[in-house]
């Protein structure tokens, strides 16, 4: 699938509804670039032999793994083309899950705990996987019906699921040693300091100071764990930070200094460059994106005076 197929440039796909979902089965030679995507991510692996890359950490993945990826997460399927490779992808749109999430049920919770915890992987055990698999199972069915009211049982069957890999991820140990992930800890310092001080000195030479490492072996290493280089990783960072402060209607002369590019001509040309268009289209294109899903939810909202 073209959507979900260097460095970093790019951001794949784009989800326009609650959630999509595809069950993909090929062998083909395909080579995916690192990338992110606006919206959260769930991977079940089937079969084949496959190793995730997401933010540093290297994931060799059993059959029925799950993989919570959430939004703006920089990752890479590694892909042995020996073998079949088959899984099923499901985009998730966050405000549908916010929808229908209240104060004692954040919907959003497994993905944020993923992130903050860096523990992508769900392994379950053979007798959890069972109830799991059966939802999912039905989840399919109703998304390839058009038999009356299947997007309400398509729709309460993926939040059903959804429910249920929150209590699940609620439940694990994080401190669950698998020896199938590979992660390095000074590595994983450095991309914590990066993400949280985007408006710093980020420099080769500060960070292999602020780490005590010879900045050409940080460089070397970086790559090596993460497969993409220091600069790269930064500058996507940065310009991801900078189309969420956008949206949130920032100025583009506070989003450039707060984002940590020194130069405000050539944030432009990155952000152009990463996005299609310049900071100012791009949030004018994203207001009037709002408009219409706000016309649209209207539209399908009952009239007070007709109640």
């Amino acid at each position: 699938m073209a959507m979900e197929s260097k460095e970093i440039h790019y951001k794949r796909g784009y989800l326009d509804k609650d959630f999509q979902f595809f069950h993909l089965k090929d062998n083909k030679n395909i080579q995916f670039e690192f990338h992110y995507h606006d919206f959260n991510k769930i991977i079940i692996f089937i079969s084949g032999k496959v190793t995730y890359l997401i933010e540093g950490k290297t994931y060799k993945l059993k059959p029925w793994d799950i993989l919570l990826v959430n939004n703006n997460e920089i990752h890479k399927p590694m892909i042995d083309q020996g073998e079949t490779y088959e899984r099923i992808v499901i985009w998730v749109n966050s405000a549908f899950l916010l929808q229908h999430s209240d104060s004692e049920c954040n919907l959003q919770k497994c993905f944020e705990l993923a992130t903050e915890k860096k523990l992508n992987l769900l392994r379950l055990a053979p007798d959890l996987l069972i109830g799991i698999k059966g939802i999912l199972s039905q989840l399919e069915d109703s998304c390839k019906s058009h038999e009356f009211g299947s997007k309400v049982l398509k729709n309460s069957l993926f939040l059903q699921y959804i429910v249920q890999l929150n209590r699940l991820y609620l439940g694990i140990d994080i401190d669950t040693e698998y020896p199938d992930i590979e992660y390095d800890e000074t590595i994983g310092r450095i991309l914590e300091y990066i993400n949280t001080n985007l408006k710093e000195d980020l420099s080769m030479d500060n960070l292999a100071s602020i780490f005590y490492l010879s900045k050409y072996y940080l460089m070397r290493k970086f790559k090596q764990q993460t497969g993409y280089t220091v600069h790269n990783y930064i500058l996507q960072k940065r310009l991801i930070a900078a189309n969420a402060l956008i949206k949130r209607g920032k100025s583009i002369t506070t989003t450039c200094i707060e984002c940590g590019f020194g130069d405000y001509s050539n944030f432009v040309r990155s952000f152009k460059k990463s996005f299609g268009l310049s900071p100012k289209k791009h949030y004018k294109m994203f207001l009037e994106q709002e408009k219409l899903a706000n016309q649209h939810h209207r539209l399908h909202q009952p009239n007070i005076t007709d109640l």
